[in-house]
């Protein structure tokens, strides 16, 4: 009996050493994301085609990050269809960029932004200039572990000190998976502008003036998951997915001495009245599933959209409704830029509201 006893404990001992180290090598490689994802070196042609300005600038905590940046394109521009023939690229709009505004794109998890500027640049730069960053990490900025917008924010705020020294007033942050999940993170712990200092590098020289930061004035996040749980479950296979998932977390929080799950979006989205948000979803989202993409929009303040793409699988809302997606991007974009311009201040004082901040709406979901 006692032997058996004795055994039976050995045995558990080993089974849990066995877990533990299952459980690590898990969370390195979820903190290990693929610095360039499938088929990025075939859109070589068609980033060149953009154009733009190669940049590199700093992260908050003087990571170096690979960045790409595309002026607005004139009022009198057009765009191109696949056939070839040109059409209006904002027919009866009397649209005109600002050379003050800008968009940033925040990439998944897989990969560079380079995909992400390809497909949506071309019709953004439309409405406003667009600043794609790579993630430390990924691409072409320095080495670091990804941790799902933990460290993240650092990125955005440094992305954001970039566009302040350009003379950027007013951005709007659009990410998809990942960089969804941390532009709202980012807006949570950064602020949206509208008070002095919150971004400011603790070490910098007392008497050096910071370049000032623009006011975030809208967030478009799509495909992104209440918890970061759920896309890790969703593609784990076989029993106990929800718990090896938490396991898996609770290993990479050990290994970063941090828990990215502190910033997941289900925690901070309720803290971002005022600033307009557009939710895109999948119906066929086997990453998301529809029902926790609910759940994320049934977390967000008065005023947020949740558009819901029949046929969408993850990230891939554009593809299935190009036009759609377009439409609804840029009028959602569009509307927050234009409210926020006029004579109210970029950055008021400590604690006051922007005299030109939108007033929140209803919640909408079709």
């Amino acid at each position: 009996m006692i032997r058996r006893v004795v055994v039976g404990a050995a045995a558990a001992a080993a089974s849990a050493v066995a877990v533990r180290a299952l459980a690590r090598r898990g969370a390195e490689r979820l903190l290990s994301a693929p610095r360039t994802g499938p088929g990025e070196a075939a859109l070589a042609p068609a980033l060149d085609a953009l154009g733009g300005e190669v940049v590199r600038l700093r992260s908050r905590d003087g990571l170096r990050l690979a960045a790409r940046w595309l002026p607005a394109a004139r009022p009198d521009a057009v765009e191109h269809e696949a056939d070839g023939t040109a059409t209006a690229t904002a027919p009866g709009s009397s649209w005109r960029p600002d050379p003050h505004e800008a968009i940033v794109l925040l990439h998944g998890w897989t990969g560079s932004s380079v995909p992400f500027l390809v497909e949506d640049g071309p019709f953004l730069r439309h409405t406003a200039g667009v600043l794609a960053v790579d993630f430390r990490g990924h691409g072409g900025s320095d080495p670091a572990p990804t941790t799902f917008g933990l460290t993240e924010v650092e990125d955005v705020a440094g992305a954001l000190s970039w566009l302040g020294e350009r003379g950027i007033e007013r951005v709007a942050l659009l990410g998809r998976s990942m960089g969804g999940g941390t532009a709202l993170a980012a807006v949570a712990v950064l602020g949206d502008g509208s008070m002095p200092g919150v971004d400011a590098d603790p070490a910098a020289p007392a008497h050096v003036a910071p370049p000032r930061r623009p006011r975030v004035v809208a967030i478009v996040a799509e495909s992104v998951a209440p918890e970061i749980a759920v896309p890790i479950r969703s593609r784990l296979r076989g029993p106990a997915r929800g718990l090896v998932a938490r396991w898996l977390l609770d290993a990479a929080a050990g290994t970063l001495g941090g828990d990215p799950r502190e910033l997941e979006p289900a925690r901070v989205i309720g803290l971002l009245e005022g600033i307009p948000l557009l939710l895109i979803s999948g119906a066929a989202d086997s990453t998301v599933p529809i029902a926790d993409a609910r759940r994320l929009a049934a977390a967000a303040p008065d005023g947020t959209t949740h558009w819901i793409v029949p046929g969408a699988d993850h990230g891939r809302a554009h593809e299935v409704d190009p036009r759609g997606y377009e439409a609804r991007v840029t009028d959602h974009l569009r509307a927050a830029f234009a409210s926020a311009r006029g004579s109210g201040p970029i950055i008021g004082a400590p604690g006051e509201r922007s005299a030109d901040a939108p007033d929140p709406a209803g919640s909408v979901e079709d």
